[in-house]
């Protein structure tokens, strides 16, 4: 009986637009039952998307595609999604009833005021993952979250993004309104900025003639992320939490040298290394003190 009150209907919906995230949502729900009635493709990639993952919806105009949605899936670039938003309701293409989802992580439910304002039901539903927009994807959401934002205090709207996250395969975590800029910053510094870290240490490792990085960070790397997850600034290991002034002072000038905009992250999430470390209590205050000075001096203290 509970599951019959939450589980949203059989719906029509419309997908704006067949990008990598879209389309996926989109192939998601159709195996959920719902219909895809219709999907927006401007560019190429966007239409072999839609023809490989949607096959047989078609491909119209944003507002055609919201006018006859049950649920209006709005898969856009951030910075394009209040502009979108902002056009389709001038143009009168949400209506009462609607449920209109964005699947952003900066934005909440406030970027959605204009579909609100029309009667329908804003909800953010962000899928904590990367997309390739390949059928793989459809496996992967079965081993994510998605972030789900609904207006405040309105249990029934978080329930029905919940339900809709669970008929998708993935698992619905709540992200109150206030917190979704932090909610997001977070997990920008944490999956592109890990990207942009394992990619300068596959850089540096193939300059100095090391034959396959890859191989040698792989489990390296993973261990790293599973201990951390597991047992937070407990498993900080290496120089600076050990304070080896010596050894950190020597990469310092071996990156100063061969990779200096390199230097600059290594020095910087060095400190943030002795803070997590300190507090820990692994490293002690005149190791802390001396590391600290060797970081914003570019050497060792006599």
């Amino acid at each position: 009986m509970g599951d019959a009150m939450t589980r949203p209907a059989r719906l029509a919906v419309g997908v704006v637009s067949a990008g990598r995230v879209g389309s996926v949502l989109g192939a998601a729900l159709a195996r959920a039952g719902h219909t895809v009635t219709a999907a927006v493709g401007v560019s190429d990639a966007s239409v072999k998307r839609a023809e490989r993952l949607l096959p047989g919806v078609p491909l119209r105009p944003p507002d055609e595609v919201t006018r006859d949605a049950d649920l209006v899936l709005l898969a856009l670039p951030d910075d394009a999604l209040a502009p979108m938003v902002h056009g389709m309701a001038g143009a009168g293409a949400f209506r009462a009833g609607q449920i209109v989802v964005h699947t952003s992580g900066a934005h909440g439910v406030a970027v959605l005021d204009p579909a609100a304002e029309a009667g329908a039901l804003p909800l953010a539903l962000h899928p904590v993952m990367t997309f390739t927009g390949a059928s793989e994807d459809l496996q992967r959401l079965a081993s994510c979250s998605v972030g789900v934002t609904a207006s405040t205090d309105d249990e029934a709207a978080f329930n029905v993004g919940e339900a809709l996250t669970m008929e998708m395969g993935a698992e619905p975590v709540r992200i109150p309104e206030a917190a979704r800029p932090l909610y997001h910053a977070a997990l920008a510094h944490g999956a592109n900025h890990l990207t942009t870290l394992v990619a300068d240490c596959v850089e540096l490792l193939s300059e100095g003639g090391v034959a396959e990085p890859e191989r040698l960070l792989g489990p390296l790397l993973s261990a790293a992320l599973d201990n951390v997850l597991r047992h937070g600034d407990r498993a900080l290991t290496g120089p600076v939490a050990r304070g080896d002034t010596g050894t950190v002072g020597t990469h310092l000038d071996v990156l100063g040298d061969r990779a200096p905009d390199v230097r600059s992250t290594y020095t910087a999430l060095a400190h943030r290394t002795v803070a997590r470390a300190s507090r820990a209590g692994l490293l002690g205050v005149a190791d802390a003190a001396e590391i600290t000075n060797l970081l914003d001096d570019g050497r060792e203290t006599q």
